[in-house]
């Protein structure tokens, strides 16, 4: 069979259609022998038939197990060269309170970045002295709560944040630990809205600034100076953008050690995850060991004590722990230049997946009910808004008979699609279930039309249907 020349470069006219490449699903998956999608146990088709599609799924062991293997490869690392580390796992890419609970099982701390943030790690029995408080315009109201509730870290964003925090803890009779954000200038390889440490950007302070805001959060008795933090970018594979950050990083944490002790290093996130069998993500233990050897040769060529260090780490965590759902609706086949496409449109789209349209991102489809032995087609996986961007996969292959009522399957959902979630078209955001050893357990329910009506002053919920906007019958919920 010809490649298709709608396709793009990187994408591979696959032997098999139904094959799940490595690294792109839940450890857990399998195909059960009559070809149906099992995630963590549970079948597909019975995850859809109990909760409905849009359906977001996540494998709880896989979860955790990427959690504990990020934890120890960087202790590990960390303590060959004479230091510690603390990882926080960044509740944007995706939180609630379960979620929480499983990454201080594991060891992990939280990074958060809103009072509801705030709020789901609160609600989840999160110490708060575990929790590190992001954000680049805290309002007084977050910054007071904060310093309430005792957040262990407040990272400061911006000058005007330092009297702010200092005020507040002030207020309450404590000494606030803070990081102090900077953009190190170096701008990683990803997607130009997600690089966020170039300096014409909203994040942090420049390196130049630095000494000086230091200085002056010292001078606050009610602020303990903790280190800089910095972000380079996310979804970054390699070492080398970590590398020029840290260097430049360490110079100046160098110089501020002659005002007072720096007893930390945040270097942030954005570790990358496969969403295509083209992306080829470091290893864990790869960047860790990398990244332990980066900052002890820094410290050394500048004769200083190595800090403890610390990291962000979201979407390696629960990234590819992640698989959505979806029944198709339609399809429809397109002539391009004498060249075909397939259009698969499903009952989701971007109020469920945002990621394509804002980014551009990639994403691979599957059948999940079934196995077929036609011919692959090139598709174009669809949602049902009325948005012509709105894209869930732009191109994978999948067998030529998929059809209306078929199930699919879009790997590595985990980050940021729940999180990024809305109700566009008035379309209900779908229900969250975890998997493990064969058990379901819902973890965020789906919103009804009834939730979505409820916000809406100038309409009476007398005798509105409480059902999801899943659950309708078929030919209404298309």
């Amino acid at each position: 069979m010809a490649i298709n020349p709608l396709a793009p470069d990187w994408l591979r006219l696959p032997d098999d259609a139904n094959a799940l490449a490595d690294g792109l699903w839940p450890s857990t998956v399998a195909r059960t022998p009559e070809g149906e999608l099992v995630i963590g146990g549970c079948a597909a088709s019975k995850l859809a038939a109990t909760f409905g599609t849009p359906l977001y799924v996540i494998d709880e062991t896989d979860v955790r197990a990427r959690a504990a293997a990020l934890r120890a490869a960087f202790e590990a690392e960390f303590a060959r060269i004479g230091t510690g580390v603390h990882i926080y796992y960044a509740g944007k890419a995706f939180l609630s309170t379960e979620i929480a609970r499983w990454m201080l099982a594991e060891g992990l701390n939280l990074d958060i970045c809103t009072s509801g943030e705030l709020a789901v790690a609160l609600a989840a029995g999160t110490p708060p002295d575990r929790l590190g408080y992001h954000g680049n315009n805290k309002s007084l109201a977050e910054i007071d709560e904060a310093c309430r509730v005792g957040v262990g870290t407040i990272v400061i964003d911006s000058p005007v944040e330092i009297g702010r925090v200092a005020a507040a803890a002030a207020r309450h009779g404590i000494v606030q630990s803070v990081r102090l954000r900077v953009n190190s200038g170096v701008h990683a390889h990803t997607h130009e809205f997600l690089a966020t440490a170039h300096e014409d950007q909203k994040f942090g302070v420049t390196l130049d600034d630095a000494a000086h805001l230091v200085g002056r959060i010292r001078a606050e008795p009610s602020l303990d100076f903790r280190g800089l933090h910095c972000h380079i970018g996310s979804q970054i594979f390699g070492a080398d953008g970590f590398a020029e950050s840290a260097s430049r990083l360490l110079g100046v944490h160098a110089t501020l050690l002659a005002g007072g002790p720096v007893p930390e290093l945040n270097l942030g996130g954005g570790f990358g995850i496969a969403y295509t069998a083209a992306d080829t993500p470091t290893p864990i233990a790869e960047l860790a060991a990398s990244l332990a050897d980066i900052v002890a040769a820094e410290c050394g060529s500048l004769g200083i004590p190595v800090p403890m260090v610390a990291f962000e780490p979201g979407r390696a965590i629960v990234g590819p722990a992640g698989v959505t759902l979806y029944e198709v609706g339609t399809t429809k086949a397109v002539d391009v230049a004498g060249n075909p496409r397939l259009y698969v449109s499903v009952d989701g789209g971007m109020s469920d997946n945002a990621r394509p349209a804002l980014y551009g991102a990639d994403y691979t489809v599957r059948l999940a009910g079934r196995v077929s032995a036609a011919e692959p087609v090139l598709v174009r996986v669809a949602g049902k808004h009325c948005e012509s961007g709105d894209i869930v996969v732009d191109a994978d292959y999948l067998p030529g008979d998929v059809a209306p009522g078929d199930l699919v399957a879009v790997a590595a959902t985990g980050a940021y699609c729940w999180s990024l979630s809305n109700n566009y078209n008035f379309v209900g955001r779908p229900a969250v279930v975890s998997v493990a050893g064969g058990i379901p357990r819902m973890l965020v329910r789906g919103e009804t039309i009834a939730d979505l009506l409820a916000r809406d002053t100038g309409v009476s919920t007398t005798g509105v249907s409480t059902r999801s906007t899943t659950d309708l019958p078929k030919e209404t919920a298309r």
